[in-house]
């Protein structure tokens, strides 16, 4: 409303009167009293009525003007975090909390099949841009958690031990800041369920005990496809695909002990229409949608397949003399091996063909019909991790620090090359044989062609390369949720 619809609406100015309508206006109380004001004094002096026209005029522009910078902030003001208490209990950071520090940190516990370790990052918060990683402090500790699972008391040391090592690393002023999140893997999603229970509840006791962050949700089996899915958002986030849309993302590979996953983000709308609906996925992080491929393998990371290989099953420990026979070992082999806690003695057999090509059909056979190949893969960009990154600095393909690349081919050659000089000798790695014709072989299941090249890395920017930076992405964009 301009100056001079105010003036129709309060009527005119004479030399003997002034009319003052209020009628129809949304006036604060002070303007509504000067209005009063002339309508209990009808006739007053010409220049005092002047006056009050023009007092009645500022102070409705001044309403005006409170009213719209009430607004402004509203509608300029980023996205935020709402401070609130959850019905578990727990406080919920808010953005205030955040940008007044600048500086976010998130622990996250990866509860391995092999081992326990714990990664503490350090993020520098900047508004409307994605954050970045300052700093990782990083430790590991052996055996994995499902190794208690008979006695779940035991695992409180090696949990307090990775925390006193996060206290070390996190300013004590903002510990209750600071989240605290534990994610078991693999191993033990292949527990009995009771068993599981009772480690993840001794892990709650002592994060509840300790002064971190912690929410109900804070312990807990991870899913293996959100295992792929968080993995391939800390290689994407390291590399910088991330941050912007000039840089194309990469698919990941993951071989674990007990799962593998596979990860990528589709190009080809067909691969989203003819994959199983469980391996297509959507989600935001950074102002933008992306939508995966990922699926994870239970039973197919590389310690659960090579006791599959080997003649035993998961979760079943043999009775008796708890021996397995293989023709993917040495003729002449004999040995203790323990896995999930299970001691066995693995022995070599002689084969009536030479041992790679009778390994491969054993291998054949435990993958047979249990991977699907996504087509569209074999024409990727691919980062792989793990066993995969292990074996090929075993064979010599890749440093063991900086890393490198490797085909399929040289997985198959190198597979090749150590089962048939075991006729000899079982050699330095007596598994070797074993892994690399396992690994060659899931490969090729997946679709990948001999000549397909992978980027092996354990650290980006001196970062692991594991799902823990991801999920603990997630999690703190979890904290702003209702």
């Amino acid at each position: 409303m301009t100056v001079s619809d105010v003036a129709r609406k309060m009527g005119t100015l004479s030399t003997h009167s002034v009319s003052c309508d209020c009628d129809g206006l949304r006036l604060n109380p002070h303007t509504t009293a000067a209005c009063a004001f002339y309508k209990r004094n009808m006739r007053i002096p010409k220049i005092a009525s002047a006056f009050l026209f023009v007092g009645c005029v500022v102070a409705y522009l001044t309403y005006v003007k409170w009213h719209i910078d009430g607004m402004r902030p509203a509608l300029s003001r980023p996205p935020h975090y709402h401070s609130r208490t959850g019905s578990d209990g727990y406080h919920r950071l808010t953005s205030p909390d955040l940008t007044r520090k600048r500086f976010q940190y998130g622990i996250m516990i990866d509860a391995g099949s092999t081992g326990t370790r714990v990664h503490i990052f350090k993020f520098a918060l900047e508004e409307n841009a994605a954050p970045k990683l300052s700093h990782e402090t990083f430790k590991a500790i052996k055996p994995g958690l499902s190794a208690y699972a008979d006695d779940p008391d035991k695992c409180r040391e090696g949990i307090q031990e990775l925390l006193d090592v996060a206290k070390g690393s996190v300013p004590e002023s903002i510990w209750n800041n600071t989240p605290l999140v534990l994610k078991a893997t693999a191993g033990l999603r292949l527990l009995p369920g009771e068993k599981a229970t009772h480690l993840l509840d001794k892990v709650r006791e002592v994060f509840r005990e300790s002064p971190f962050l912690s929410r109900g949700d804070s312990v807990s089996i991870m899913d293996g496809t959100d295992e792929g899915i968080s993995a391939w958002i800390t290689v994407n986030f390291l590399i910088g695909s991330l941050h912007g849309k000039d840089k194309p993302t990469v698919g990941m590979l993951d071989l674990g002990g007990g799962s593998t996953q596979i990860t990528f983000s589709p190009r080809d709308e067909k691969t989203i229409q003819t994959s199983p609906i469980d391996y297509i996925t959507s989600f935001q992080m950074f102002n933008s949608t992306h939508t995966l491929y990922s699926h994870s393998y239970l039973g197919l990371g590389l310690m659960s397949a090579r006791l599959a290989i080997l003649g035993g099953t998961e979760g079943q420990p043999l009775e008796g003399s708890q021996e397995l026979v293989s023709p993917c070992l040495a003729p002449d082999f004999t040995d203790q091996w323990e896995h999930a806690e299970v001691v066995y003695t693995v022995k070599g057999q002689k084969a009536g063909e030479p041992i790679y090509e009778s390994c491969y059909k054993k291998v054949e056979k435990v993958l047979y019909r249990k991977v699907k190949k996504a087509e569209e893969a074999k024409d990727m960009d691919f980062y792989a991790f793990s066993y995969y990154y292990d074996r090929a600095v075993d064979i010599g393909a890749i440093d063991e620090k900086t890393g490198g690349v490797i085909n399929v081919g040289d997985y198959i050659e190198a597979a090749q090359r150590v089962c048939n000089s075991m006729v000899d000798s079982p050699g330095k790695h007596p598994f070797l044989c074993l892994d690399l014709t396992y690994i060659s072989a899931l490969l090729q299941e997946m679709g990948f062609p001999r000549e397909k090249v992978f980027k092996l890395a354990r650290k980006i920017d001196d970062v692991e390369t594991s799902w823990a930076l991801g999920a603990t992405f997630h999690y703190i964009e979890s904290l702003s949720r209702p």
